[in-house]
């Protein structure tokens, strides 16, 4: 009962949160102030009223439409609510699930920590989606409290058990993930530069990586990294297959894929599921 009533409660807050991150990045990009004026339709500026702000139930009594001007509302606003609402009660379920639920300091920062990553990562998987943008104002606070996060919980381990080596050594690896989980995007920047004498991926996706790195450890970072190529490489071949694609290969070939957006998705399903992945990889490969 416990374990259901945490999950439906860590949902409903992510619904909650999903609604503050749909003003933020509606208005972010614009330069707006995510504090001022209050919710609104964009296209004909009437403040929305506060049945009008309910994450998801809103959007389906209006149908998708403004009452006052009948503008389409983008699927962007319940698909965001939606993701963080189902990822956060998974968040739960799963912790509960776990055998640290006795130790509350550790439970309580591993969950928040991992509801802080998967918001950061919901939030840059939309900005270059639709921007092509990976803001700093997201990554590098990422980084930091990734890198924040981690370290909590190794003292709150070191606490309660026995840790195979030294703080100071497991610090050292934290930073160590960081810095070699960007270094991968570095080098592939760099290699395609050599090639091709222009730029491919951007610093925004090192500084991404690094903060995947920072939170869920190499291993977790790489795992990221595997997820989100797949998935790019899948969304492109079926990009090509589209017929107006296939007309005009030139625009195509040289059109910018939202490389931070797959890297996101697959550093959700890494911070909710990795270590299962990591594990039945490991058994199948035989190490």
């Amino acid at each position: 009962m416990i374990r259901i009533l945490g999950t439906v409660l860590a949902g409903l807050l992510g619904l909650a949160f999903g609604s503050f991150l749909n003003v933020c990045l509606s208005r972010w990009p614009e330069g707006e102030s995510i504090v001022t004026p209050r919710s609104h339709c964009r296209n004909c500026s009437r403040t929305l009223t506060w049945w009008e702000n309910i994450p998801l139930v809103s959007w389906l009594a209006l149908r998708g439409r403004c009452r006052t001007c009948k503008t389409k509302i983008s699927w962007r606003y319940p698909l965001v609510e939606l993701s963080v609402g189902v990822t956060w009660a998974c968040v739960a379920w799963n912790t509960f699930d776990s055998q640290l639920i006795f130790f509350t300091n550790l439970v309580l920062v591993r969950v928040v920590g991992q509801c802080v990553l998967i918001w950061l990562l919901v939030a840059l998987a939309v900005l270059d989606a639709e921007h092509l943008w990976l803001p700093d104002k997201l990554t590098w606070p990422g980084i930091f409290l990734g890198l924040l996060s981690s370290a909590m919980q190794l003292l709150l381990v070191e606490r309660f058990f026995t840790a195979d080596h030294g703080l100071l050594y497991a610090i050292g690896m934290l930073l160590g993930s960081a810095a070699l989980a960007a270094l991968l995007i570095l080098a592939i920047r760099w290699t395609y530069w050599l090639v091709r004498r222009r730029e491919g991926i951007g610093l925004g996706d090192a500084k991404l990586m690094a903060m995947l790195g920072a939170w869920l450890g190499l291993s977790g970072a790489l795992l990221s990294f595997a997820i989100g190529v797949v998935l790019g490489a899948i969304f492109a071949l079926v990009a090509l297959a589209v017929p107006a694609a296939r007309r005009e290969s030139n625009t195509w070939l040289a059109a910018k894929l939202p490389l931070g957006t797959f890297l996101c998705v697959g550093g959700i399903i890494s911070a909710l599921w990795g270590r299962p992945i990591v594990a039945a990889y490991m058994r199948w490969a035989g190490l």
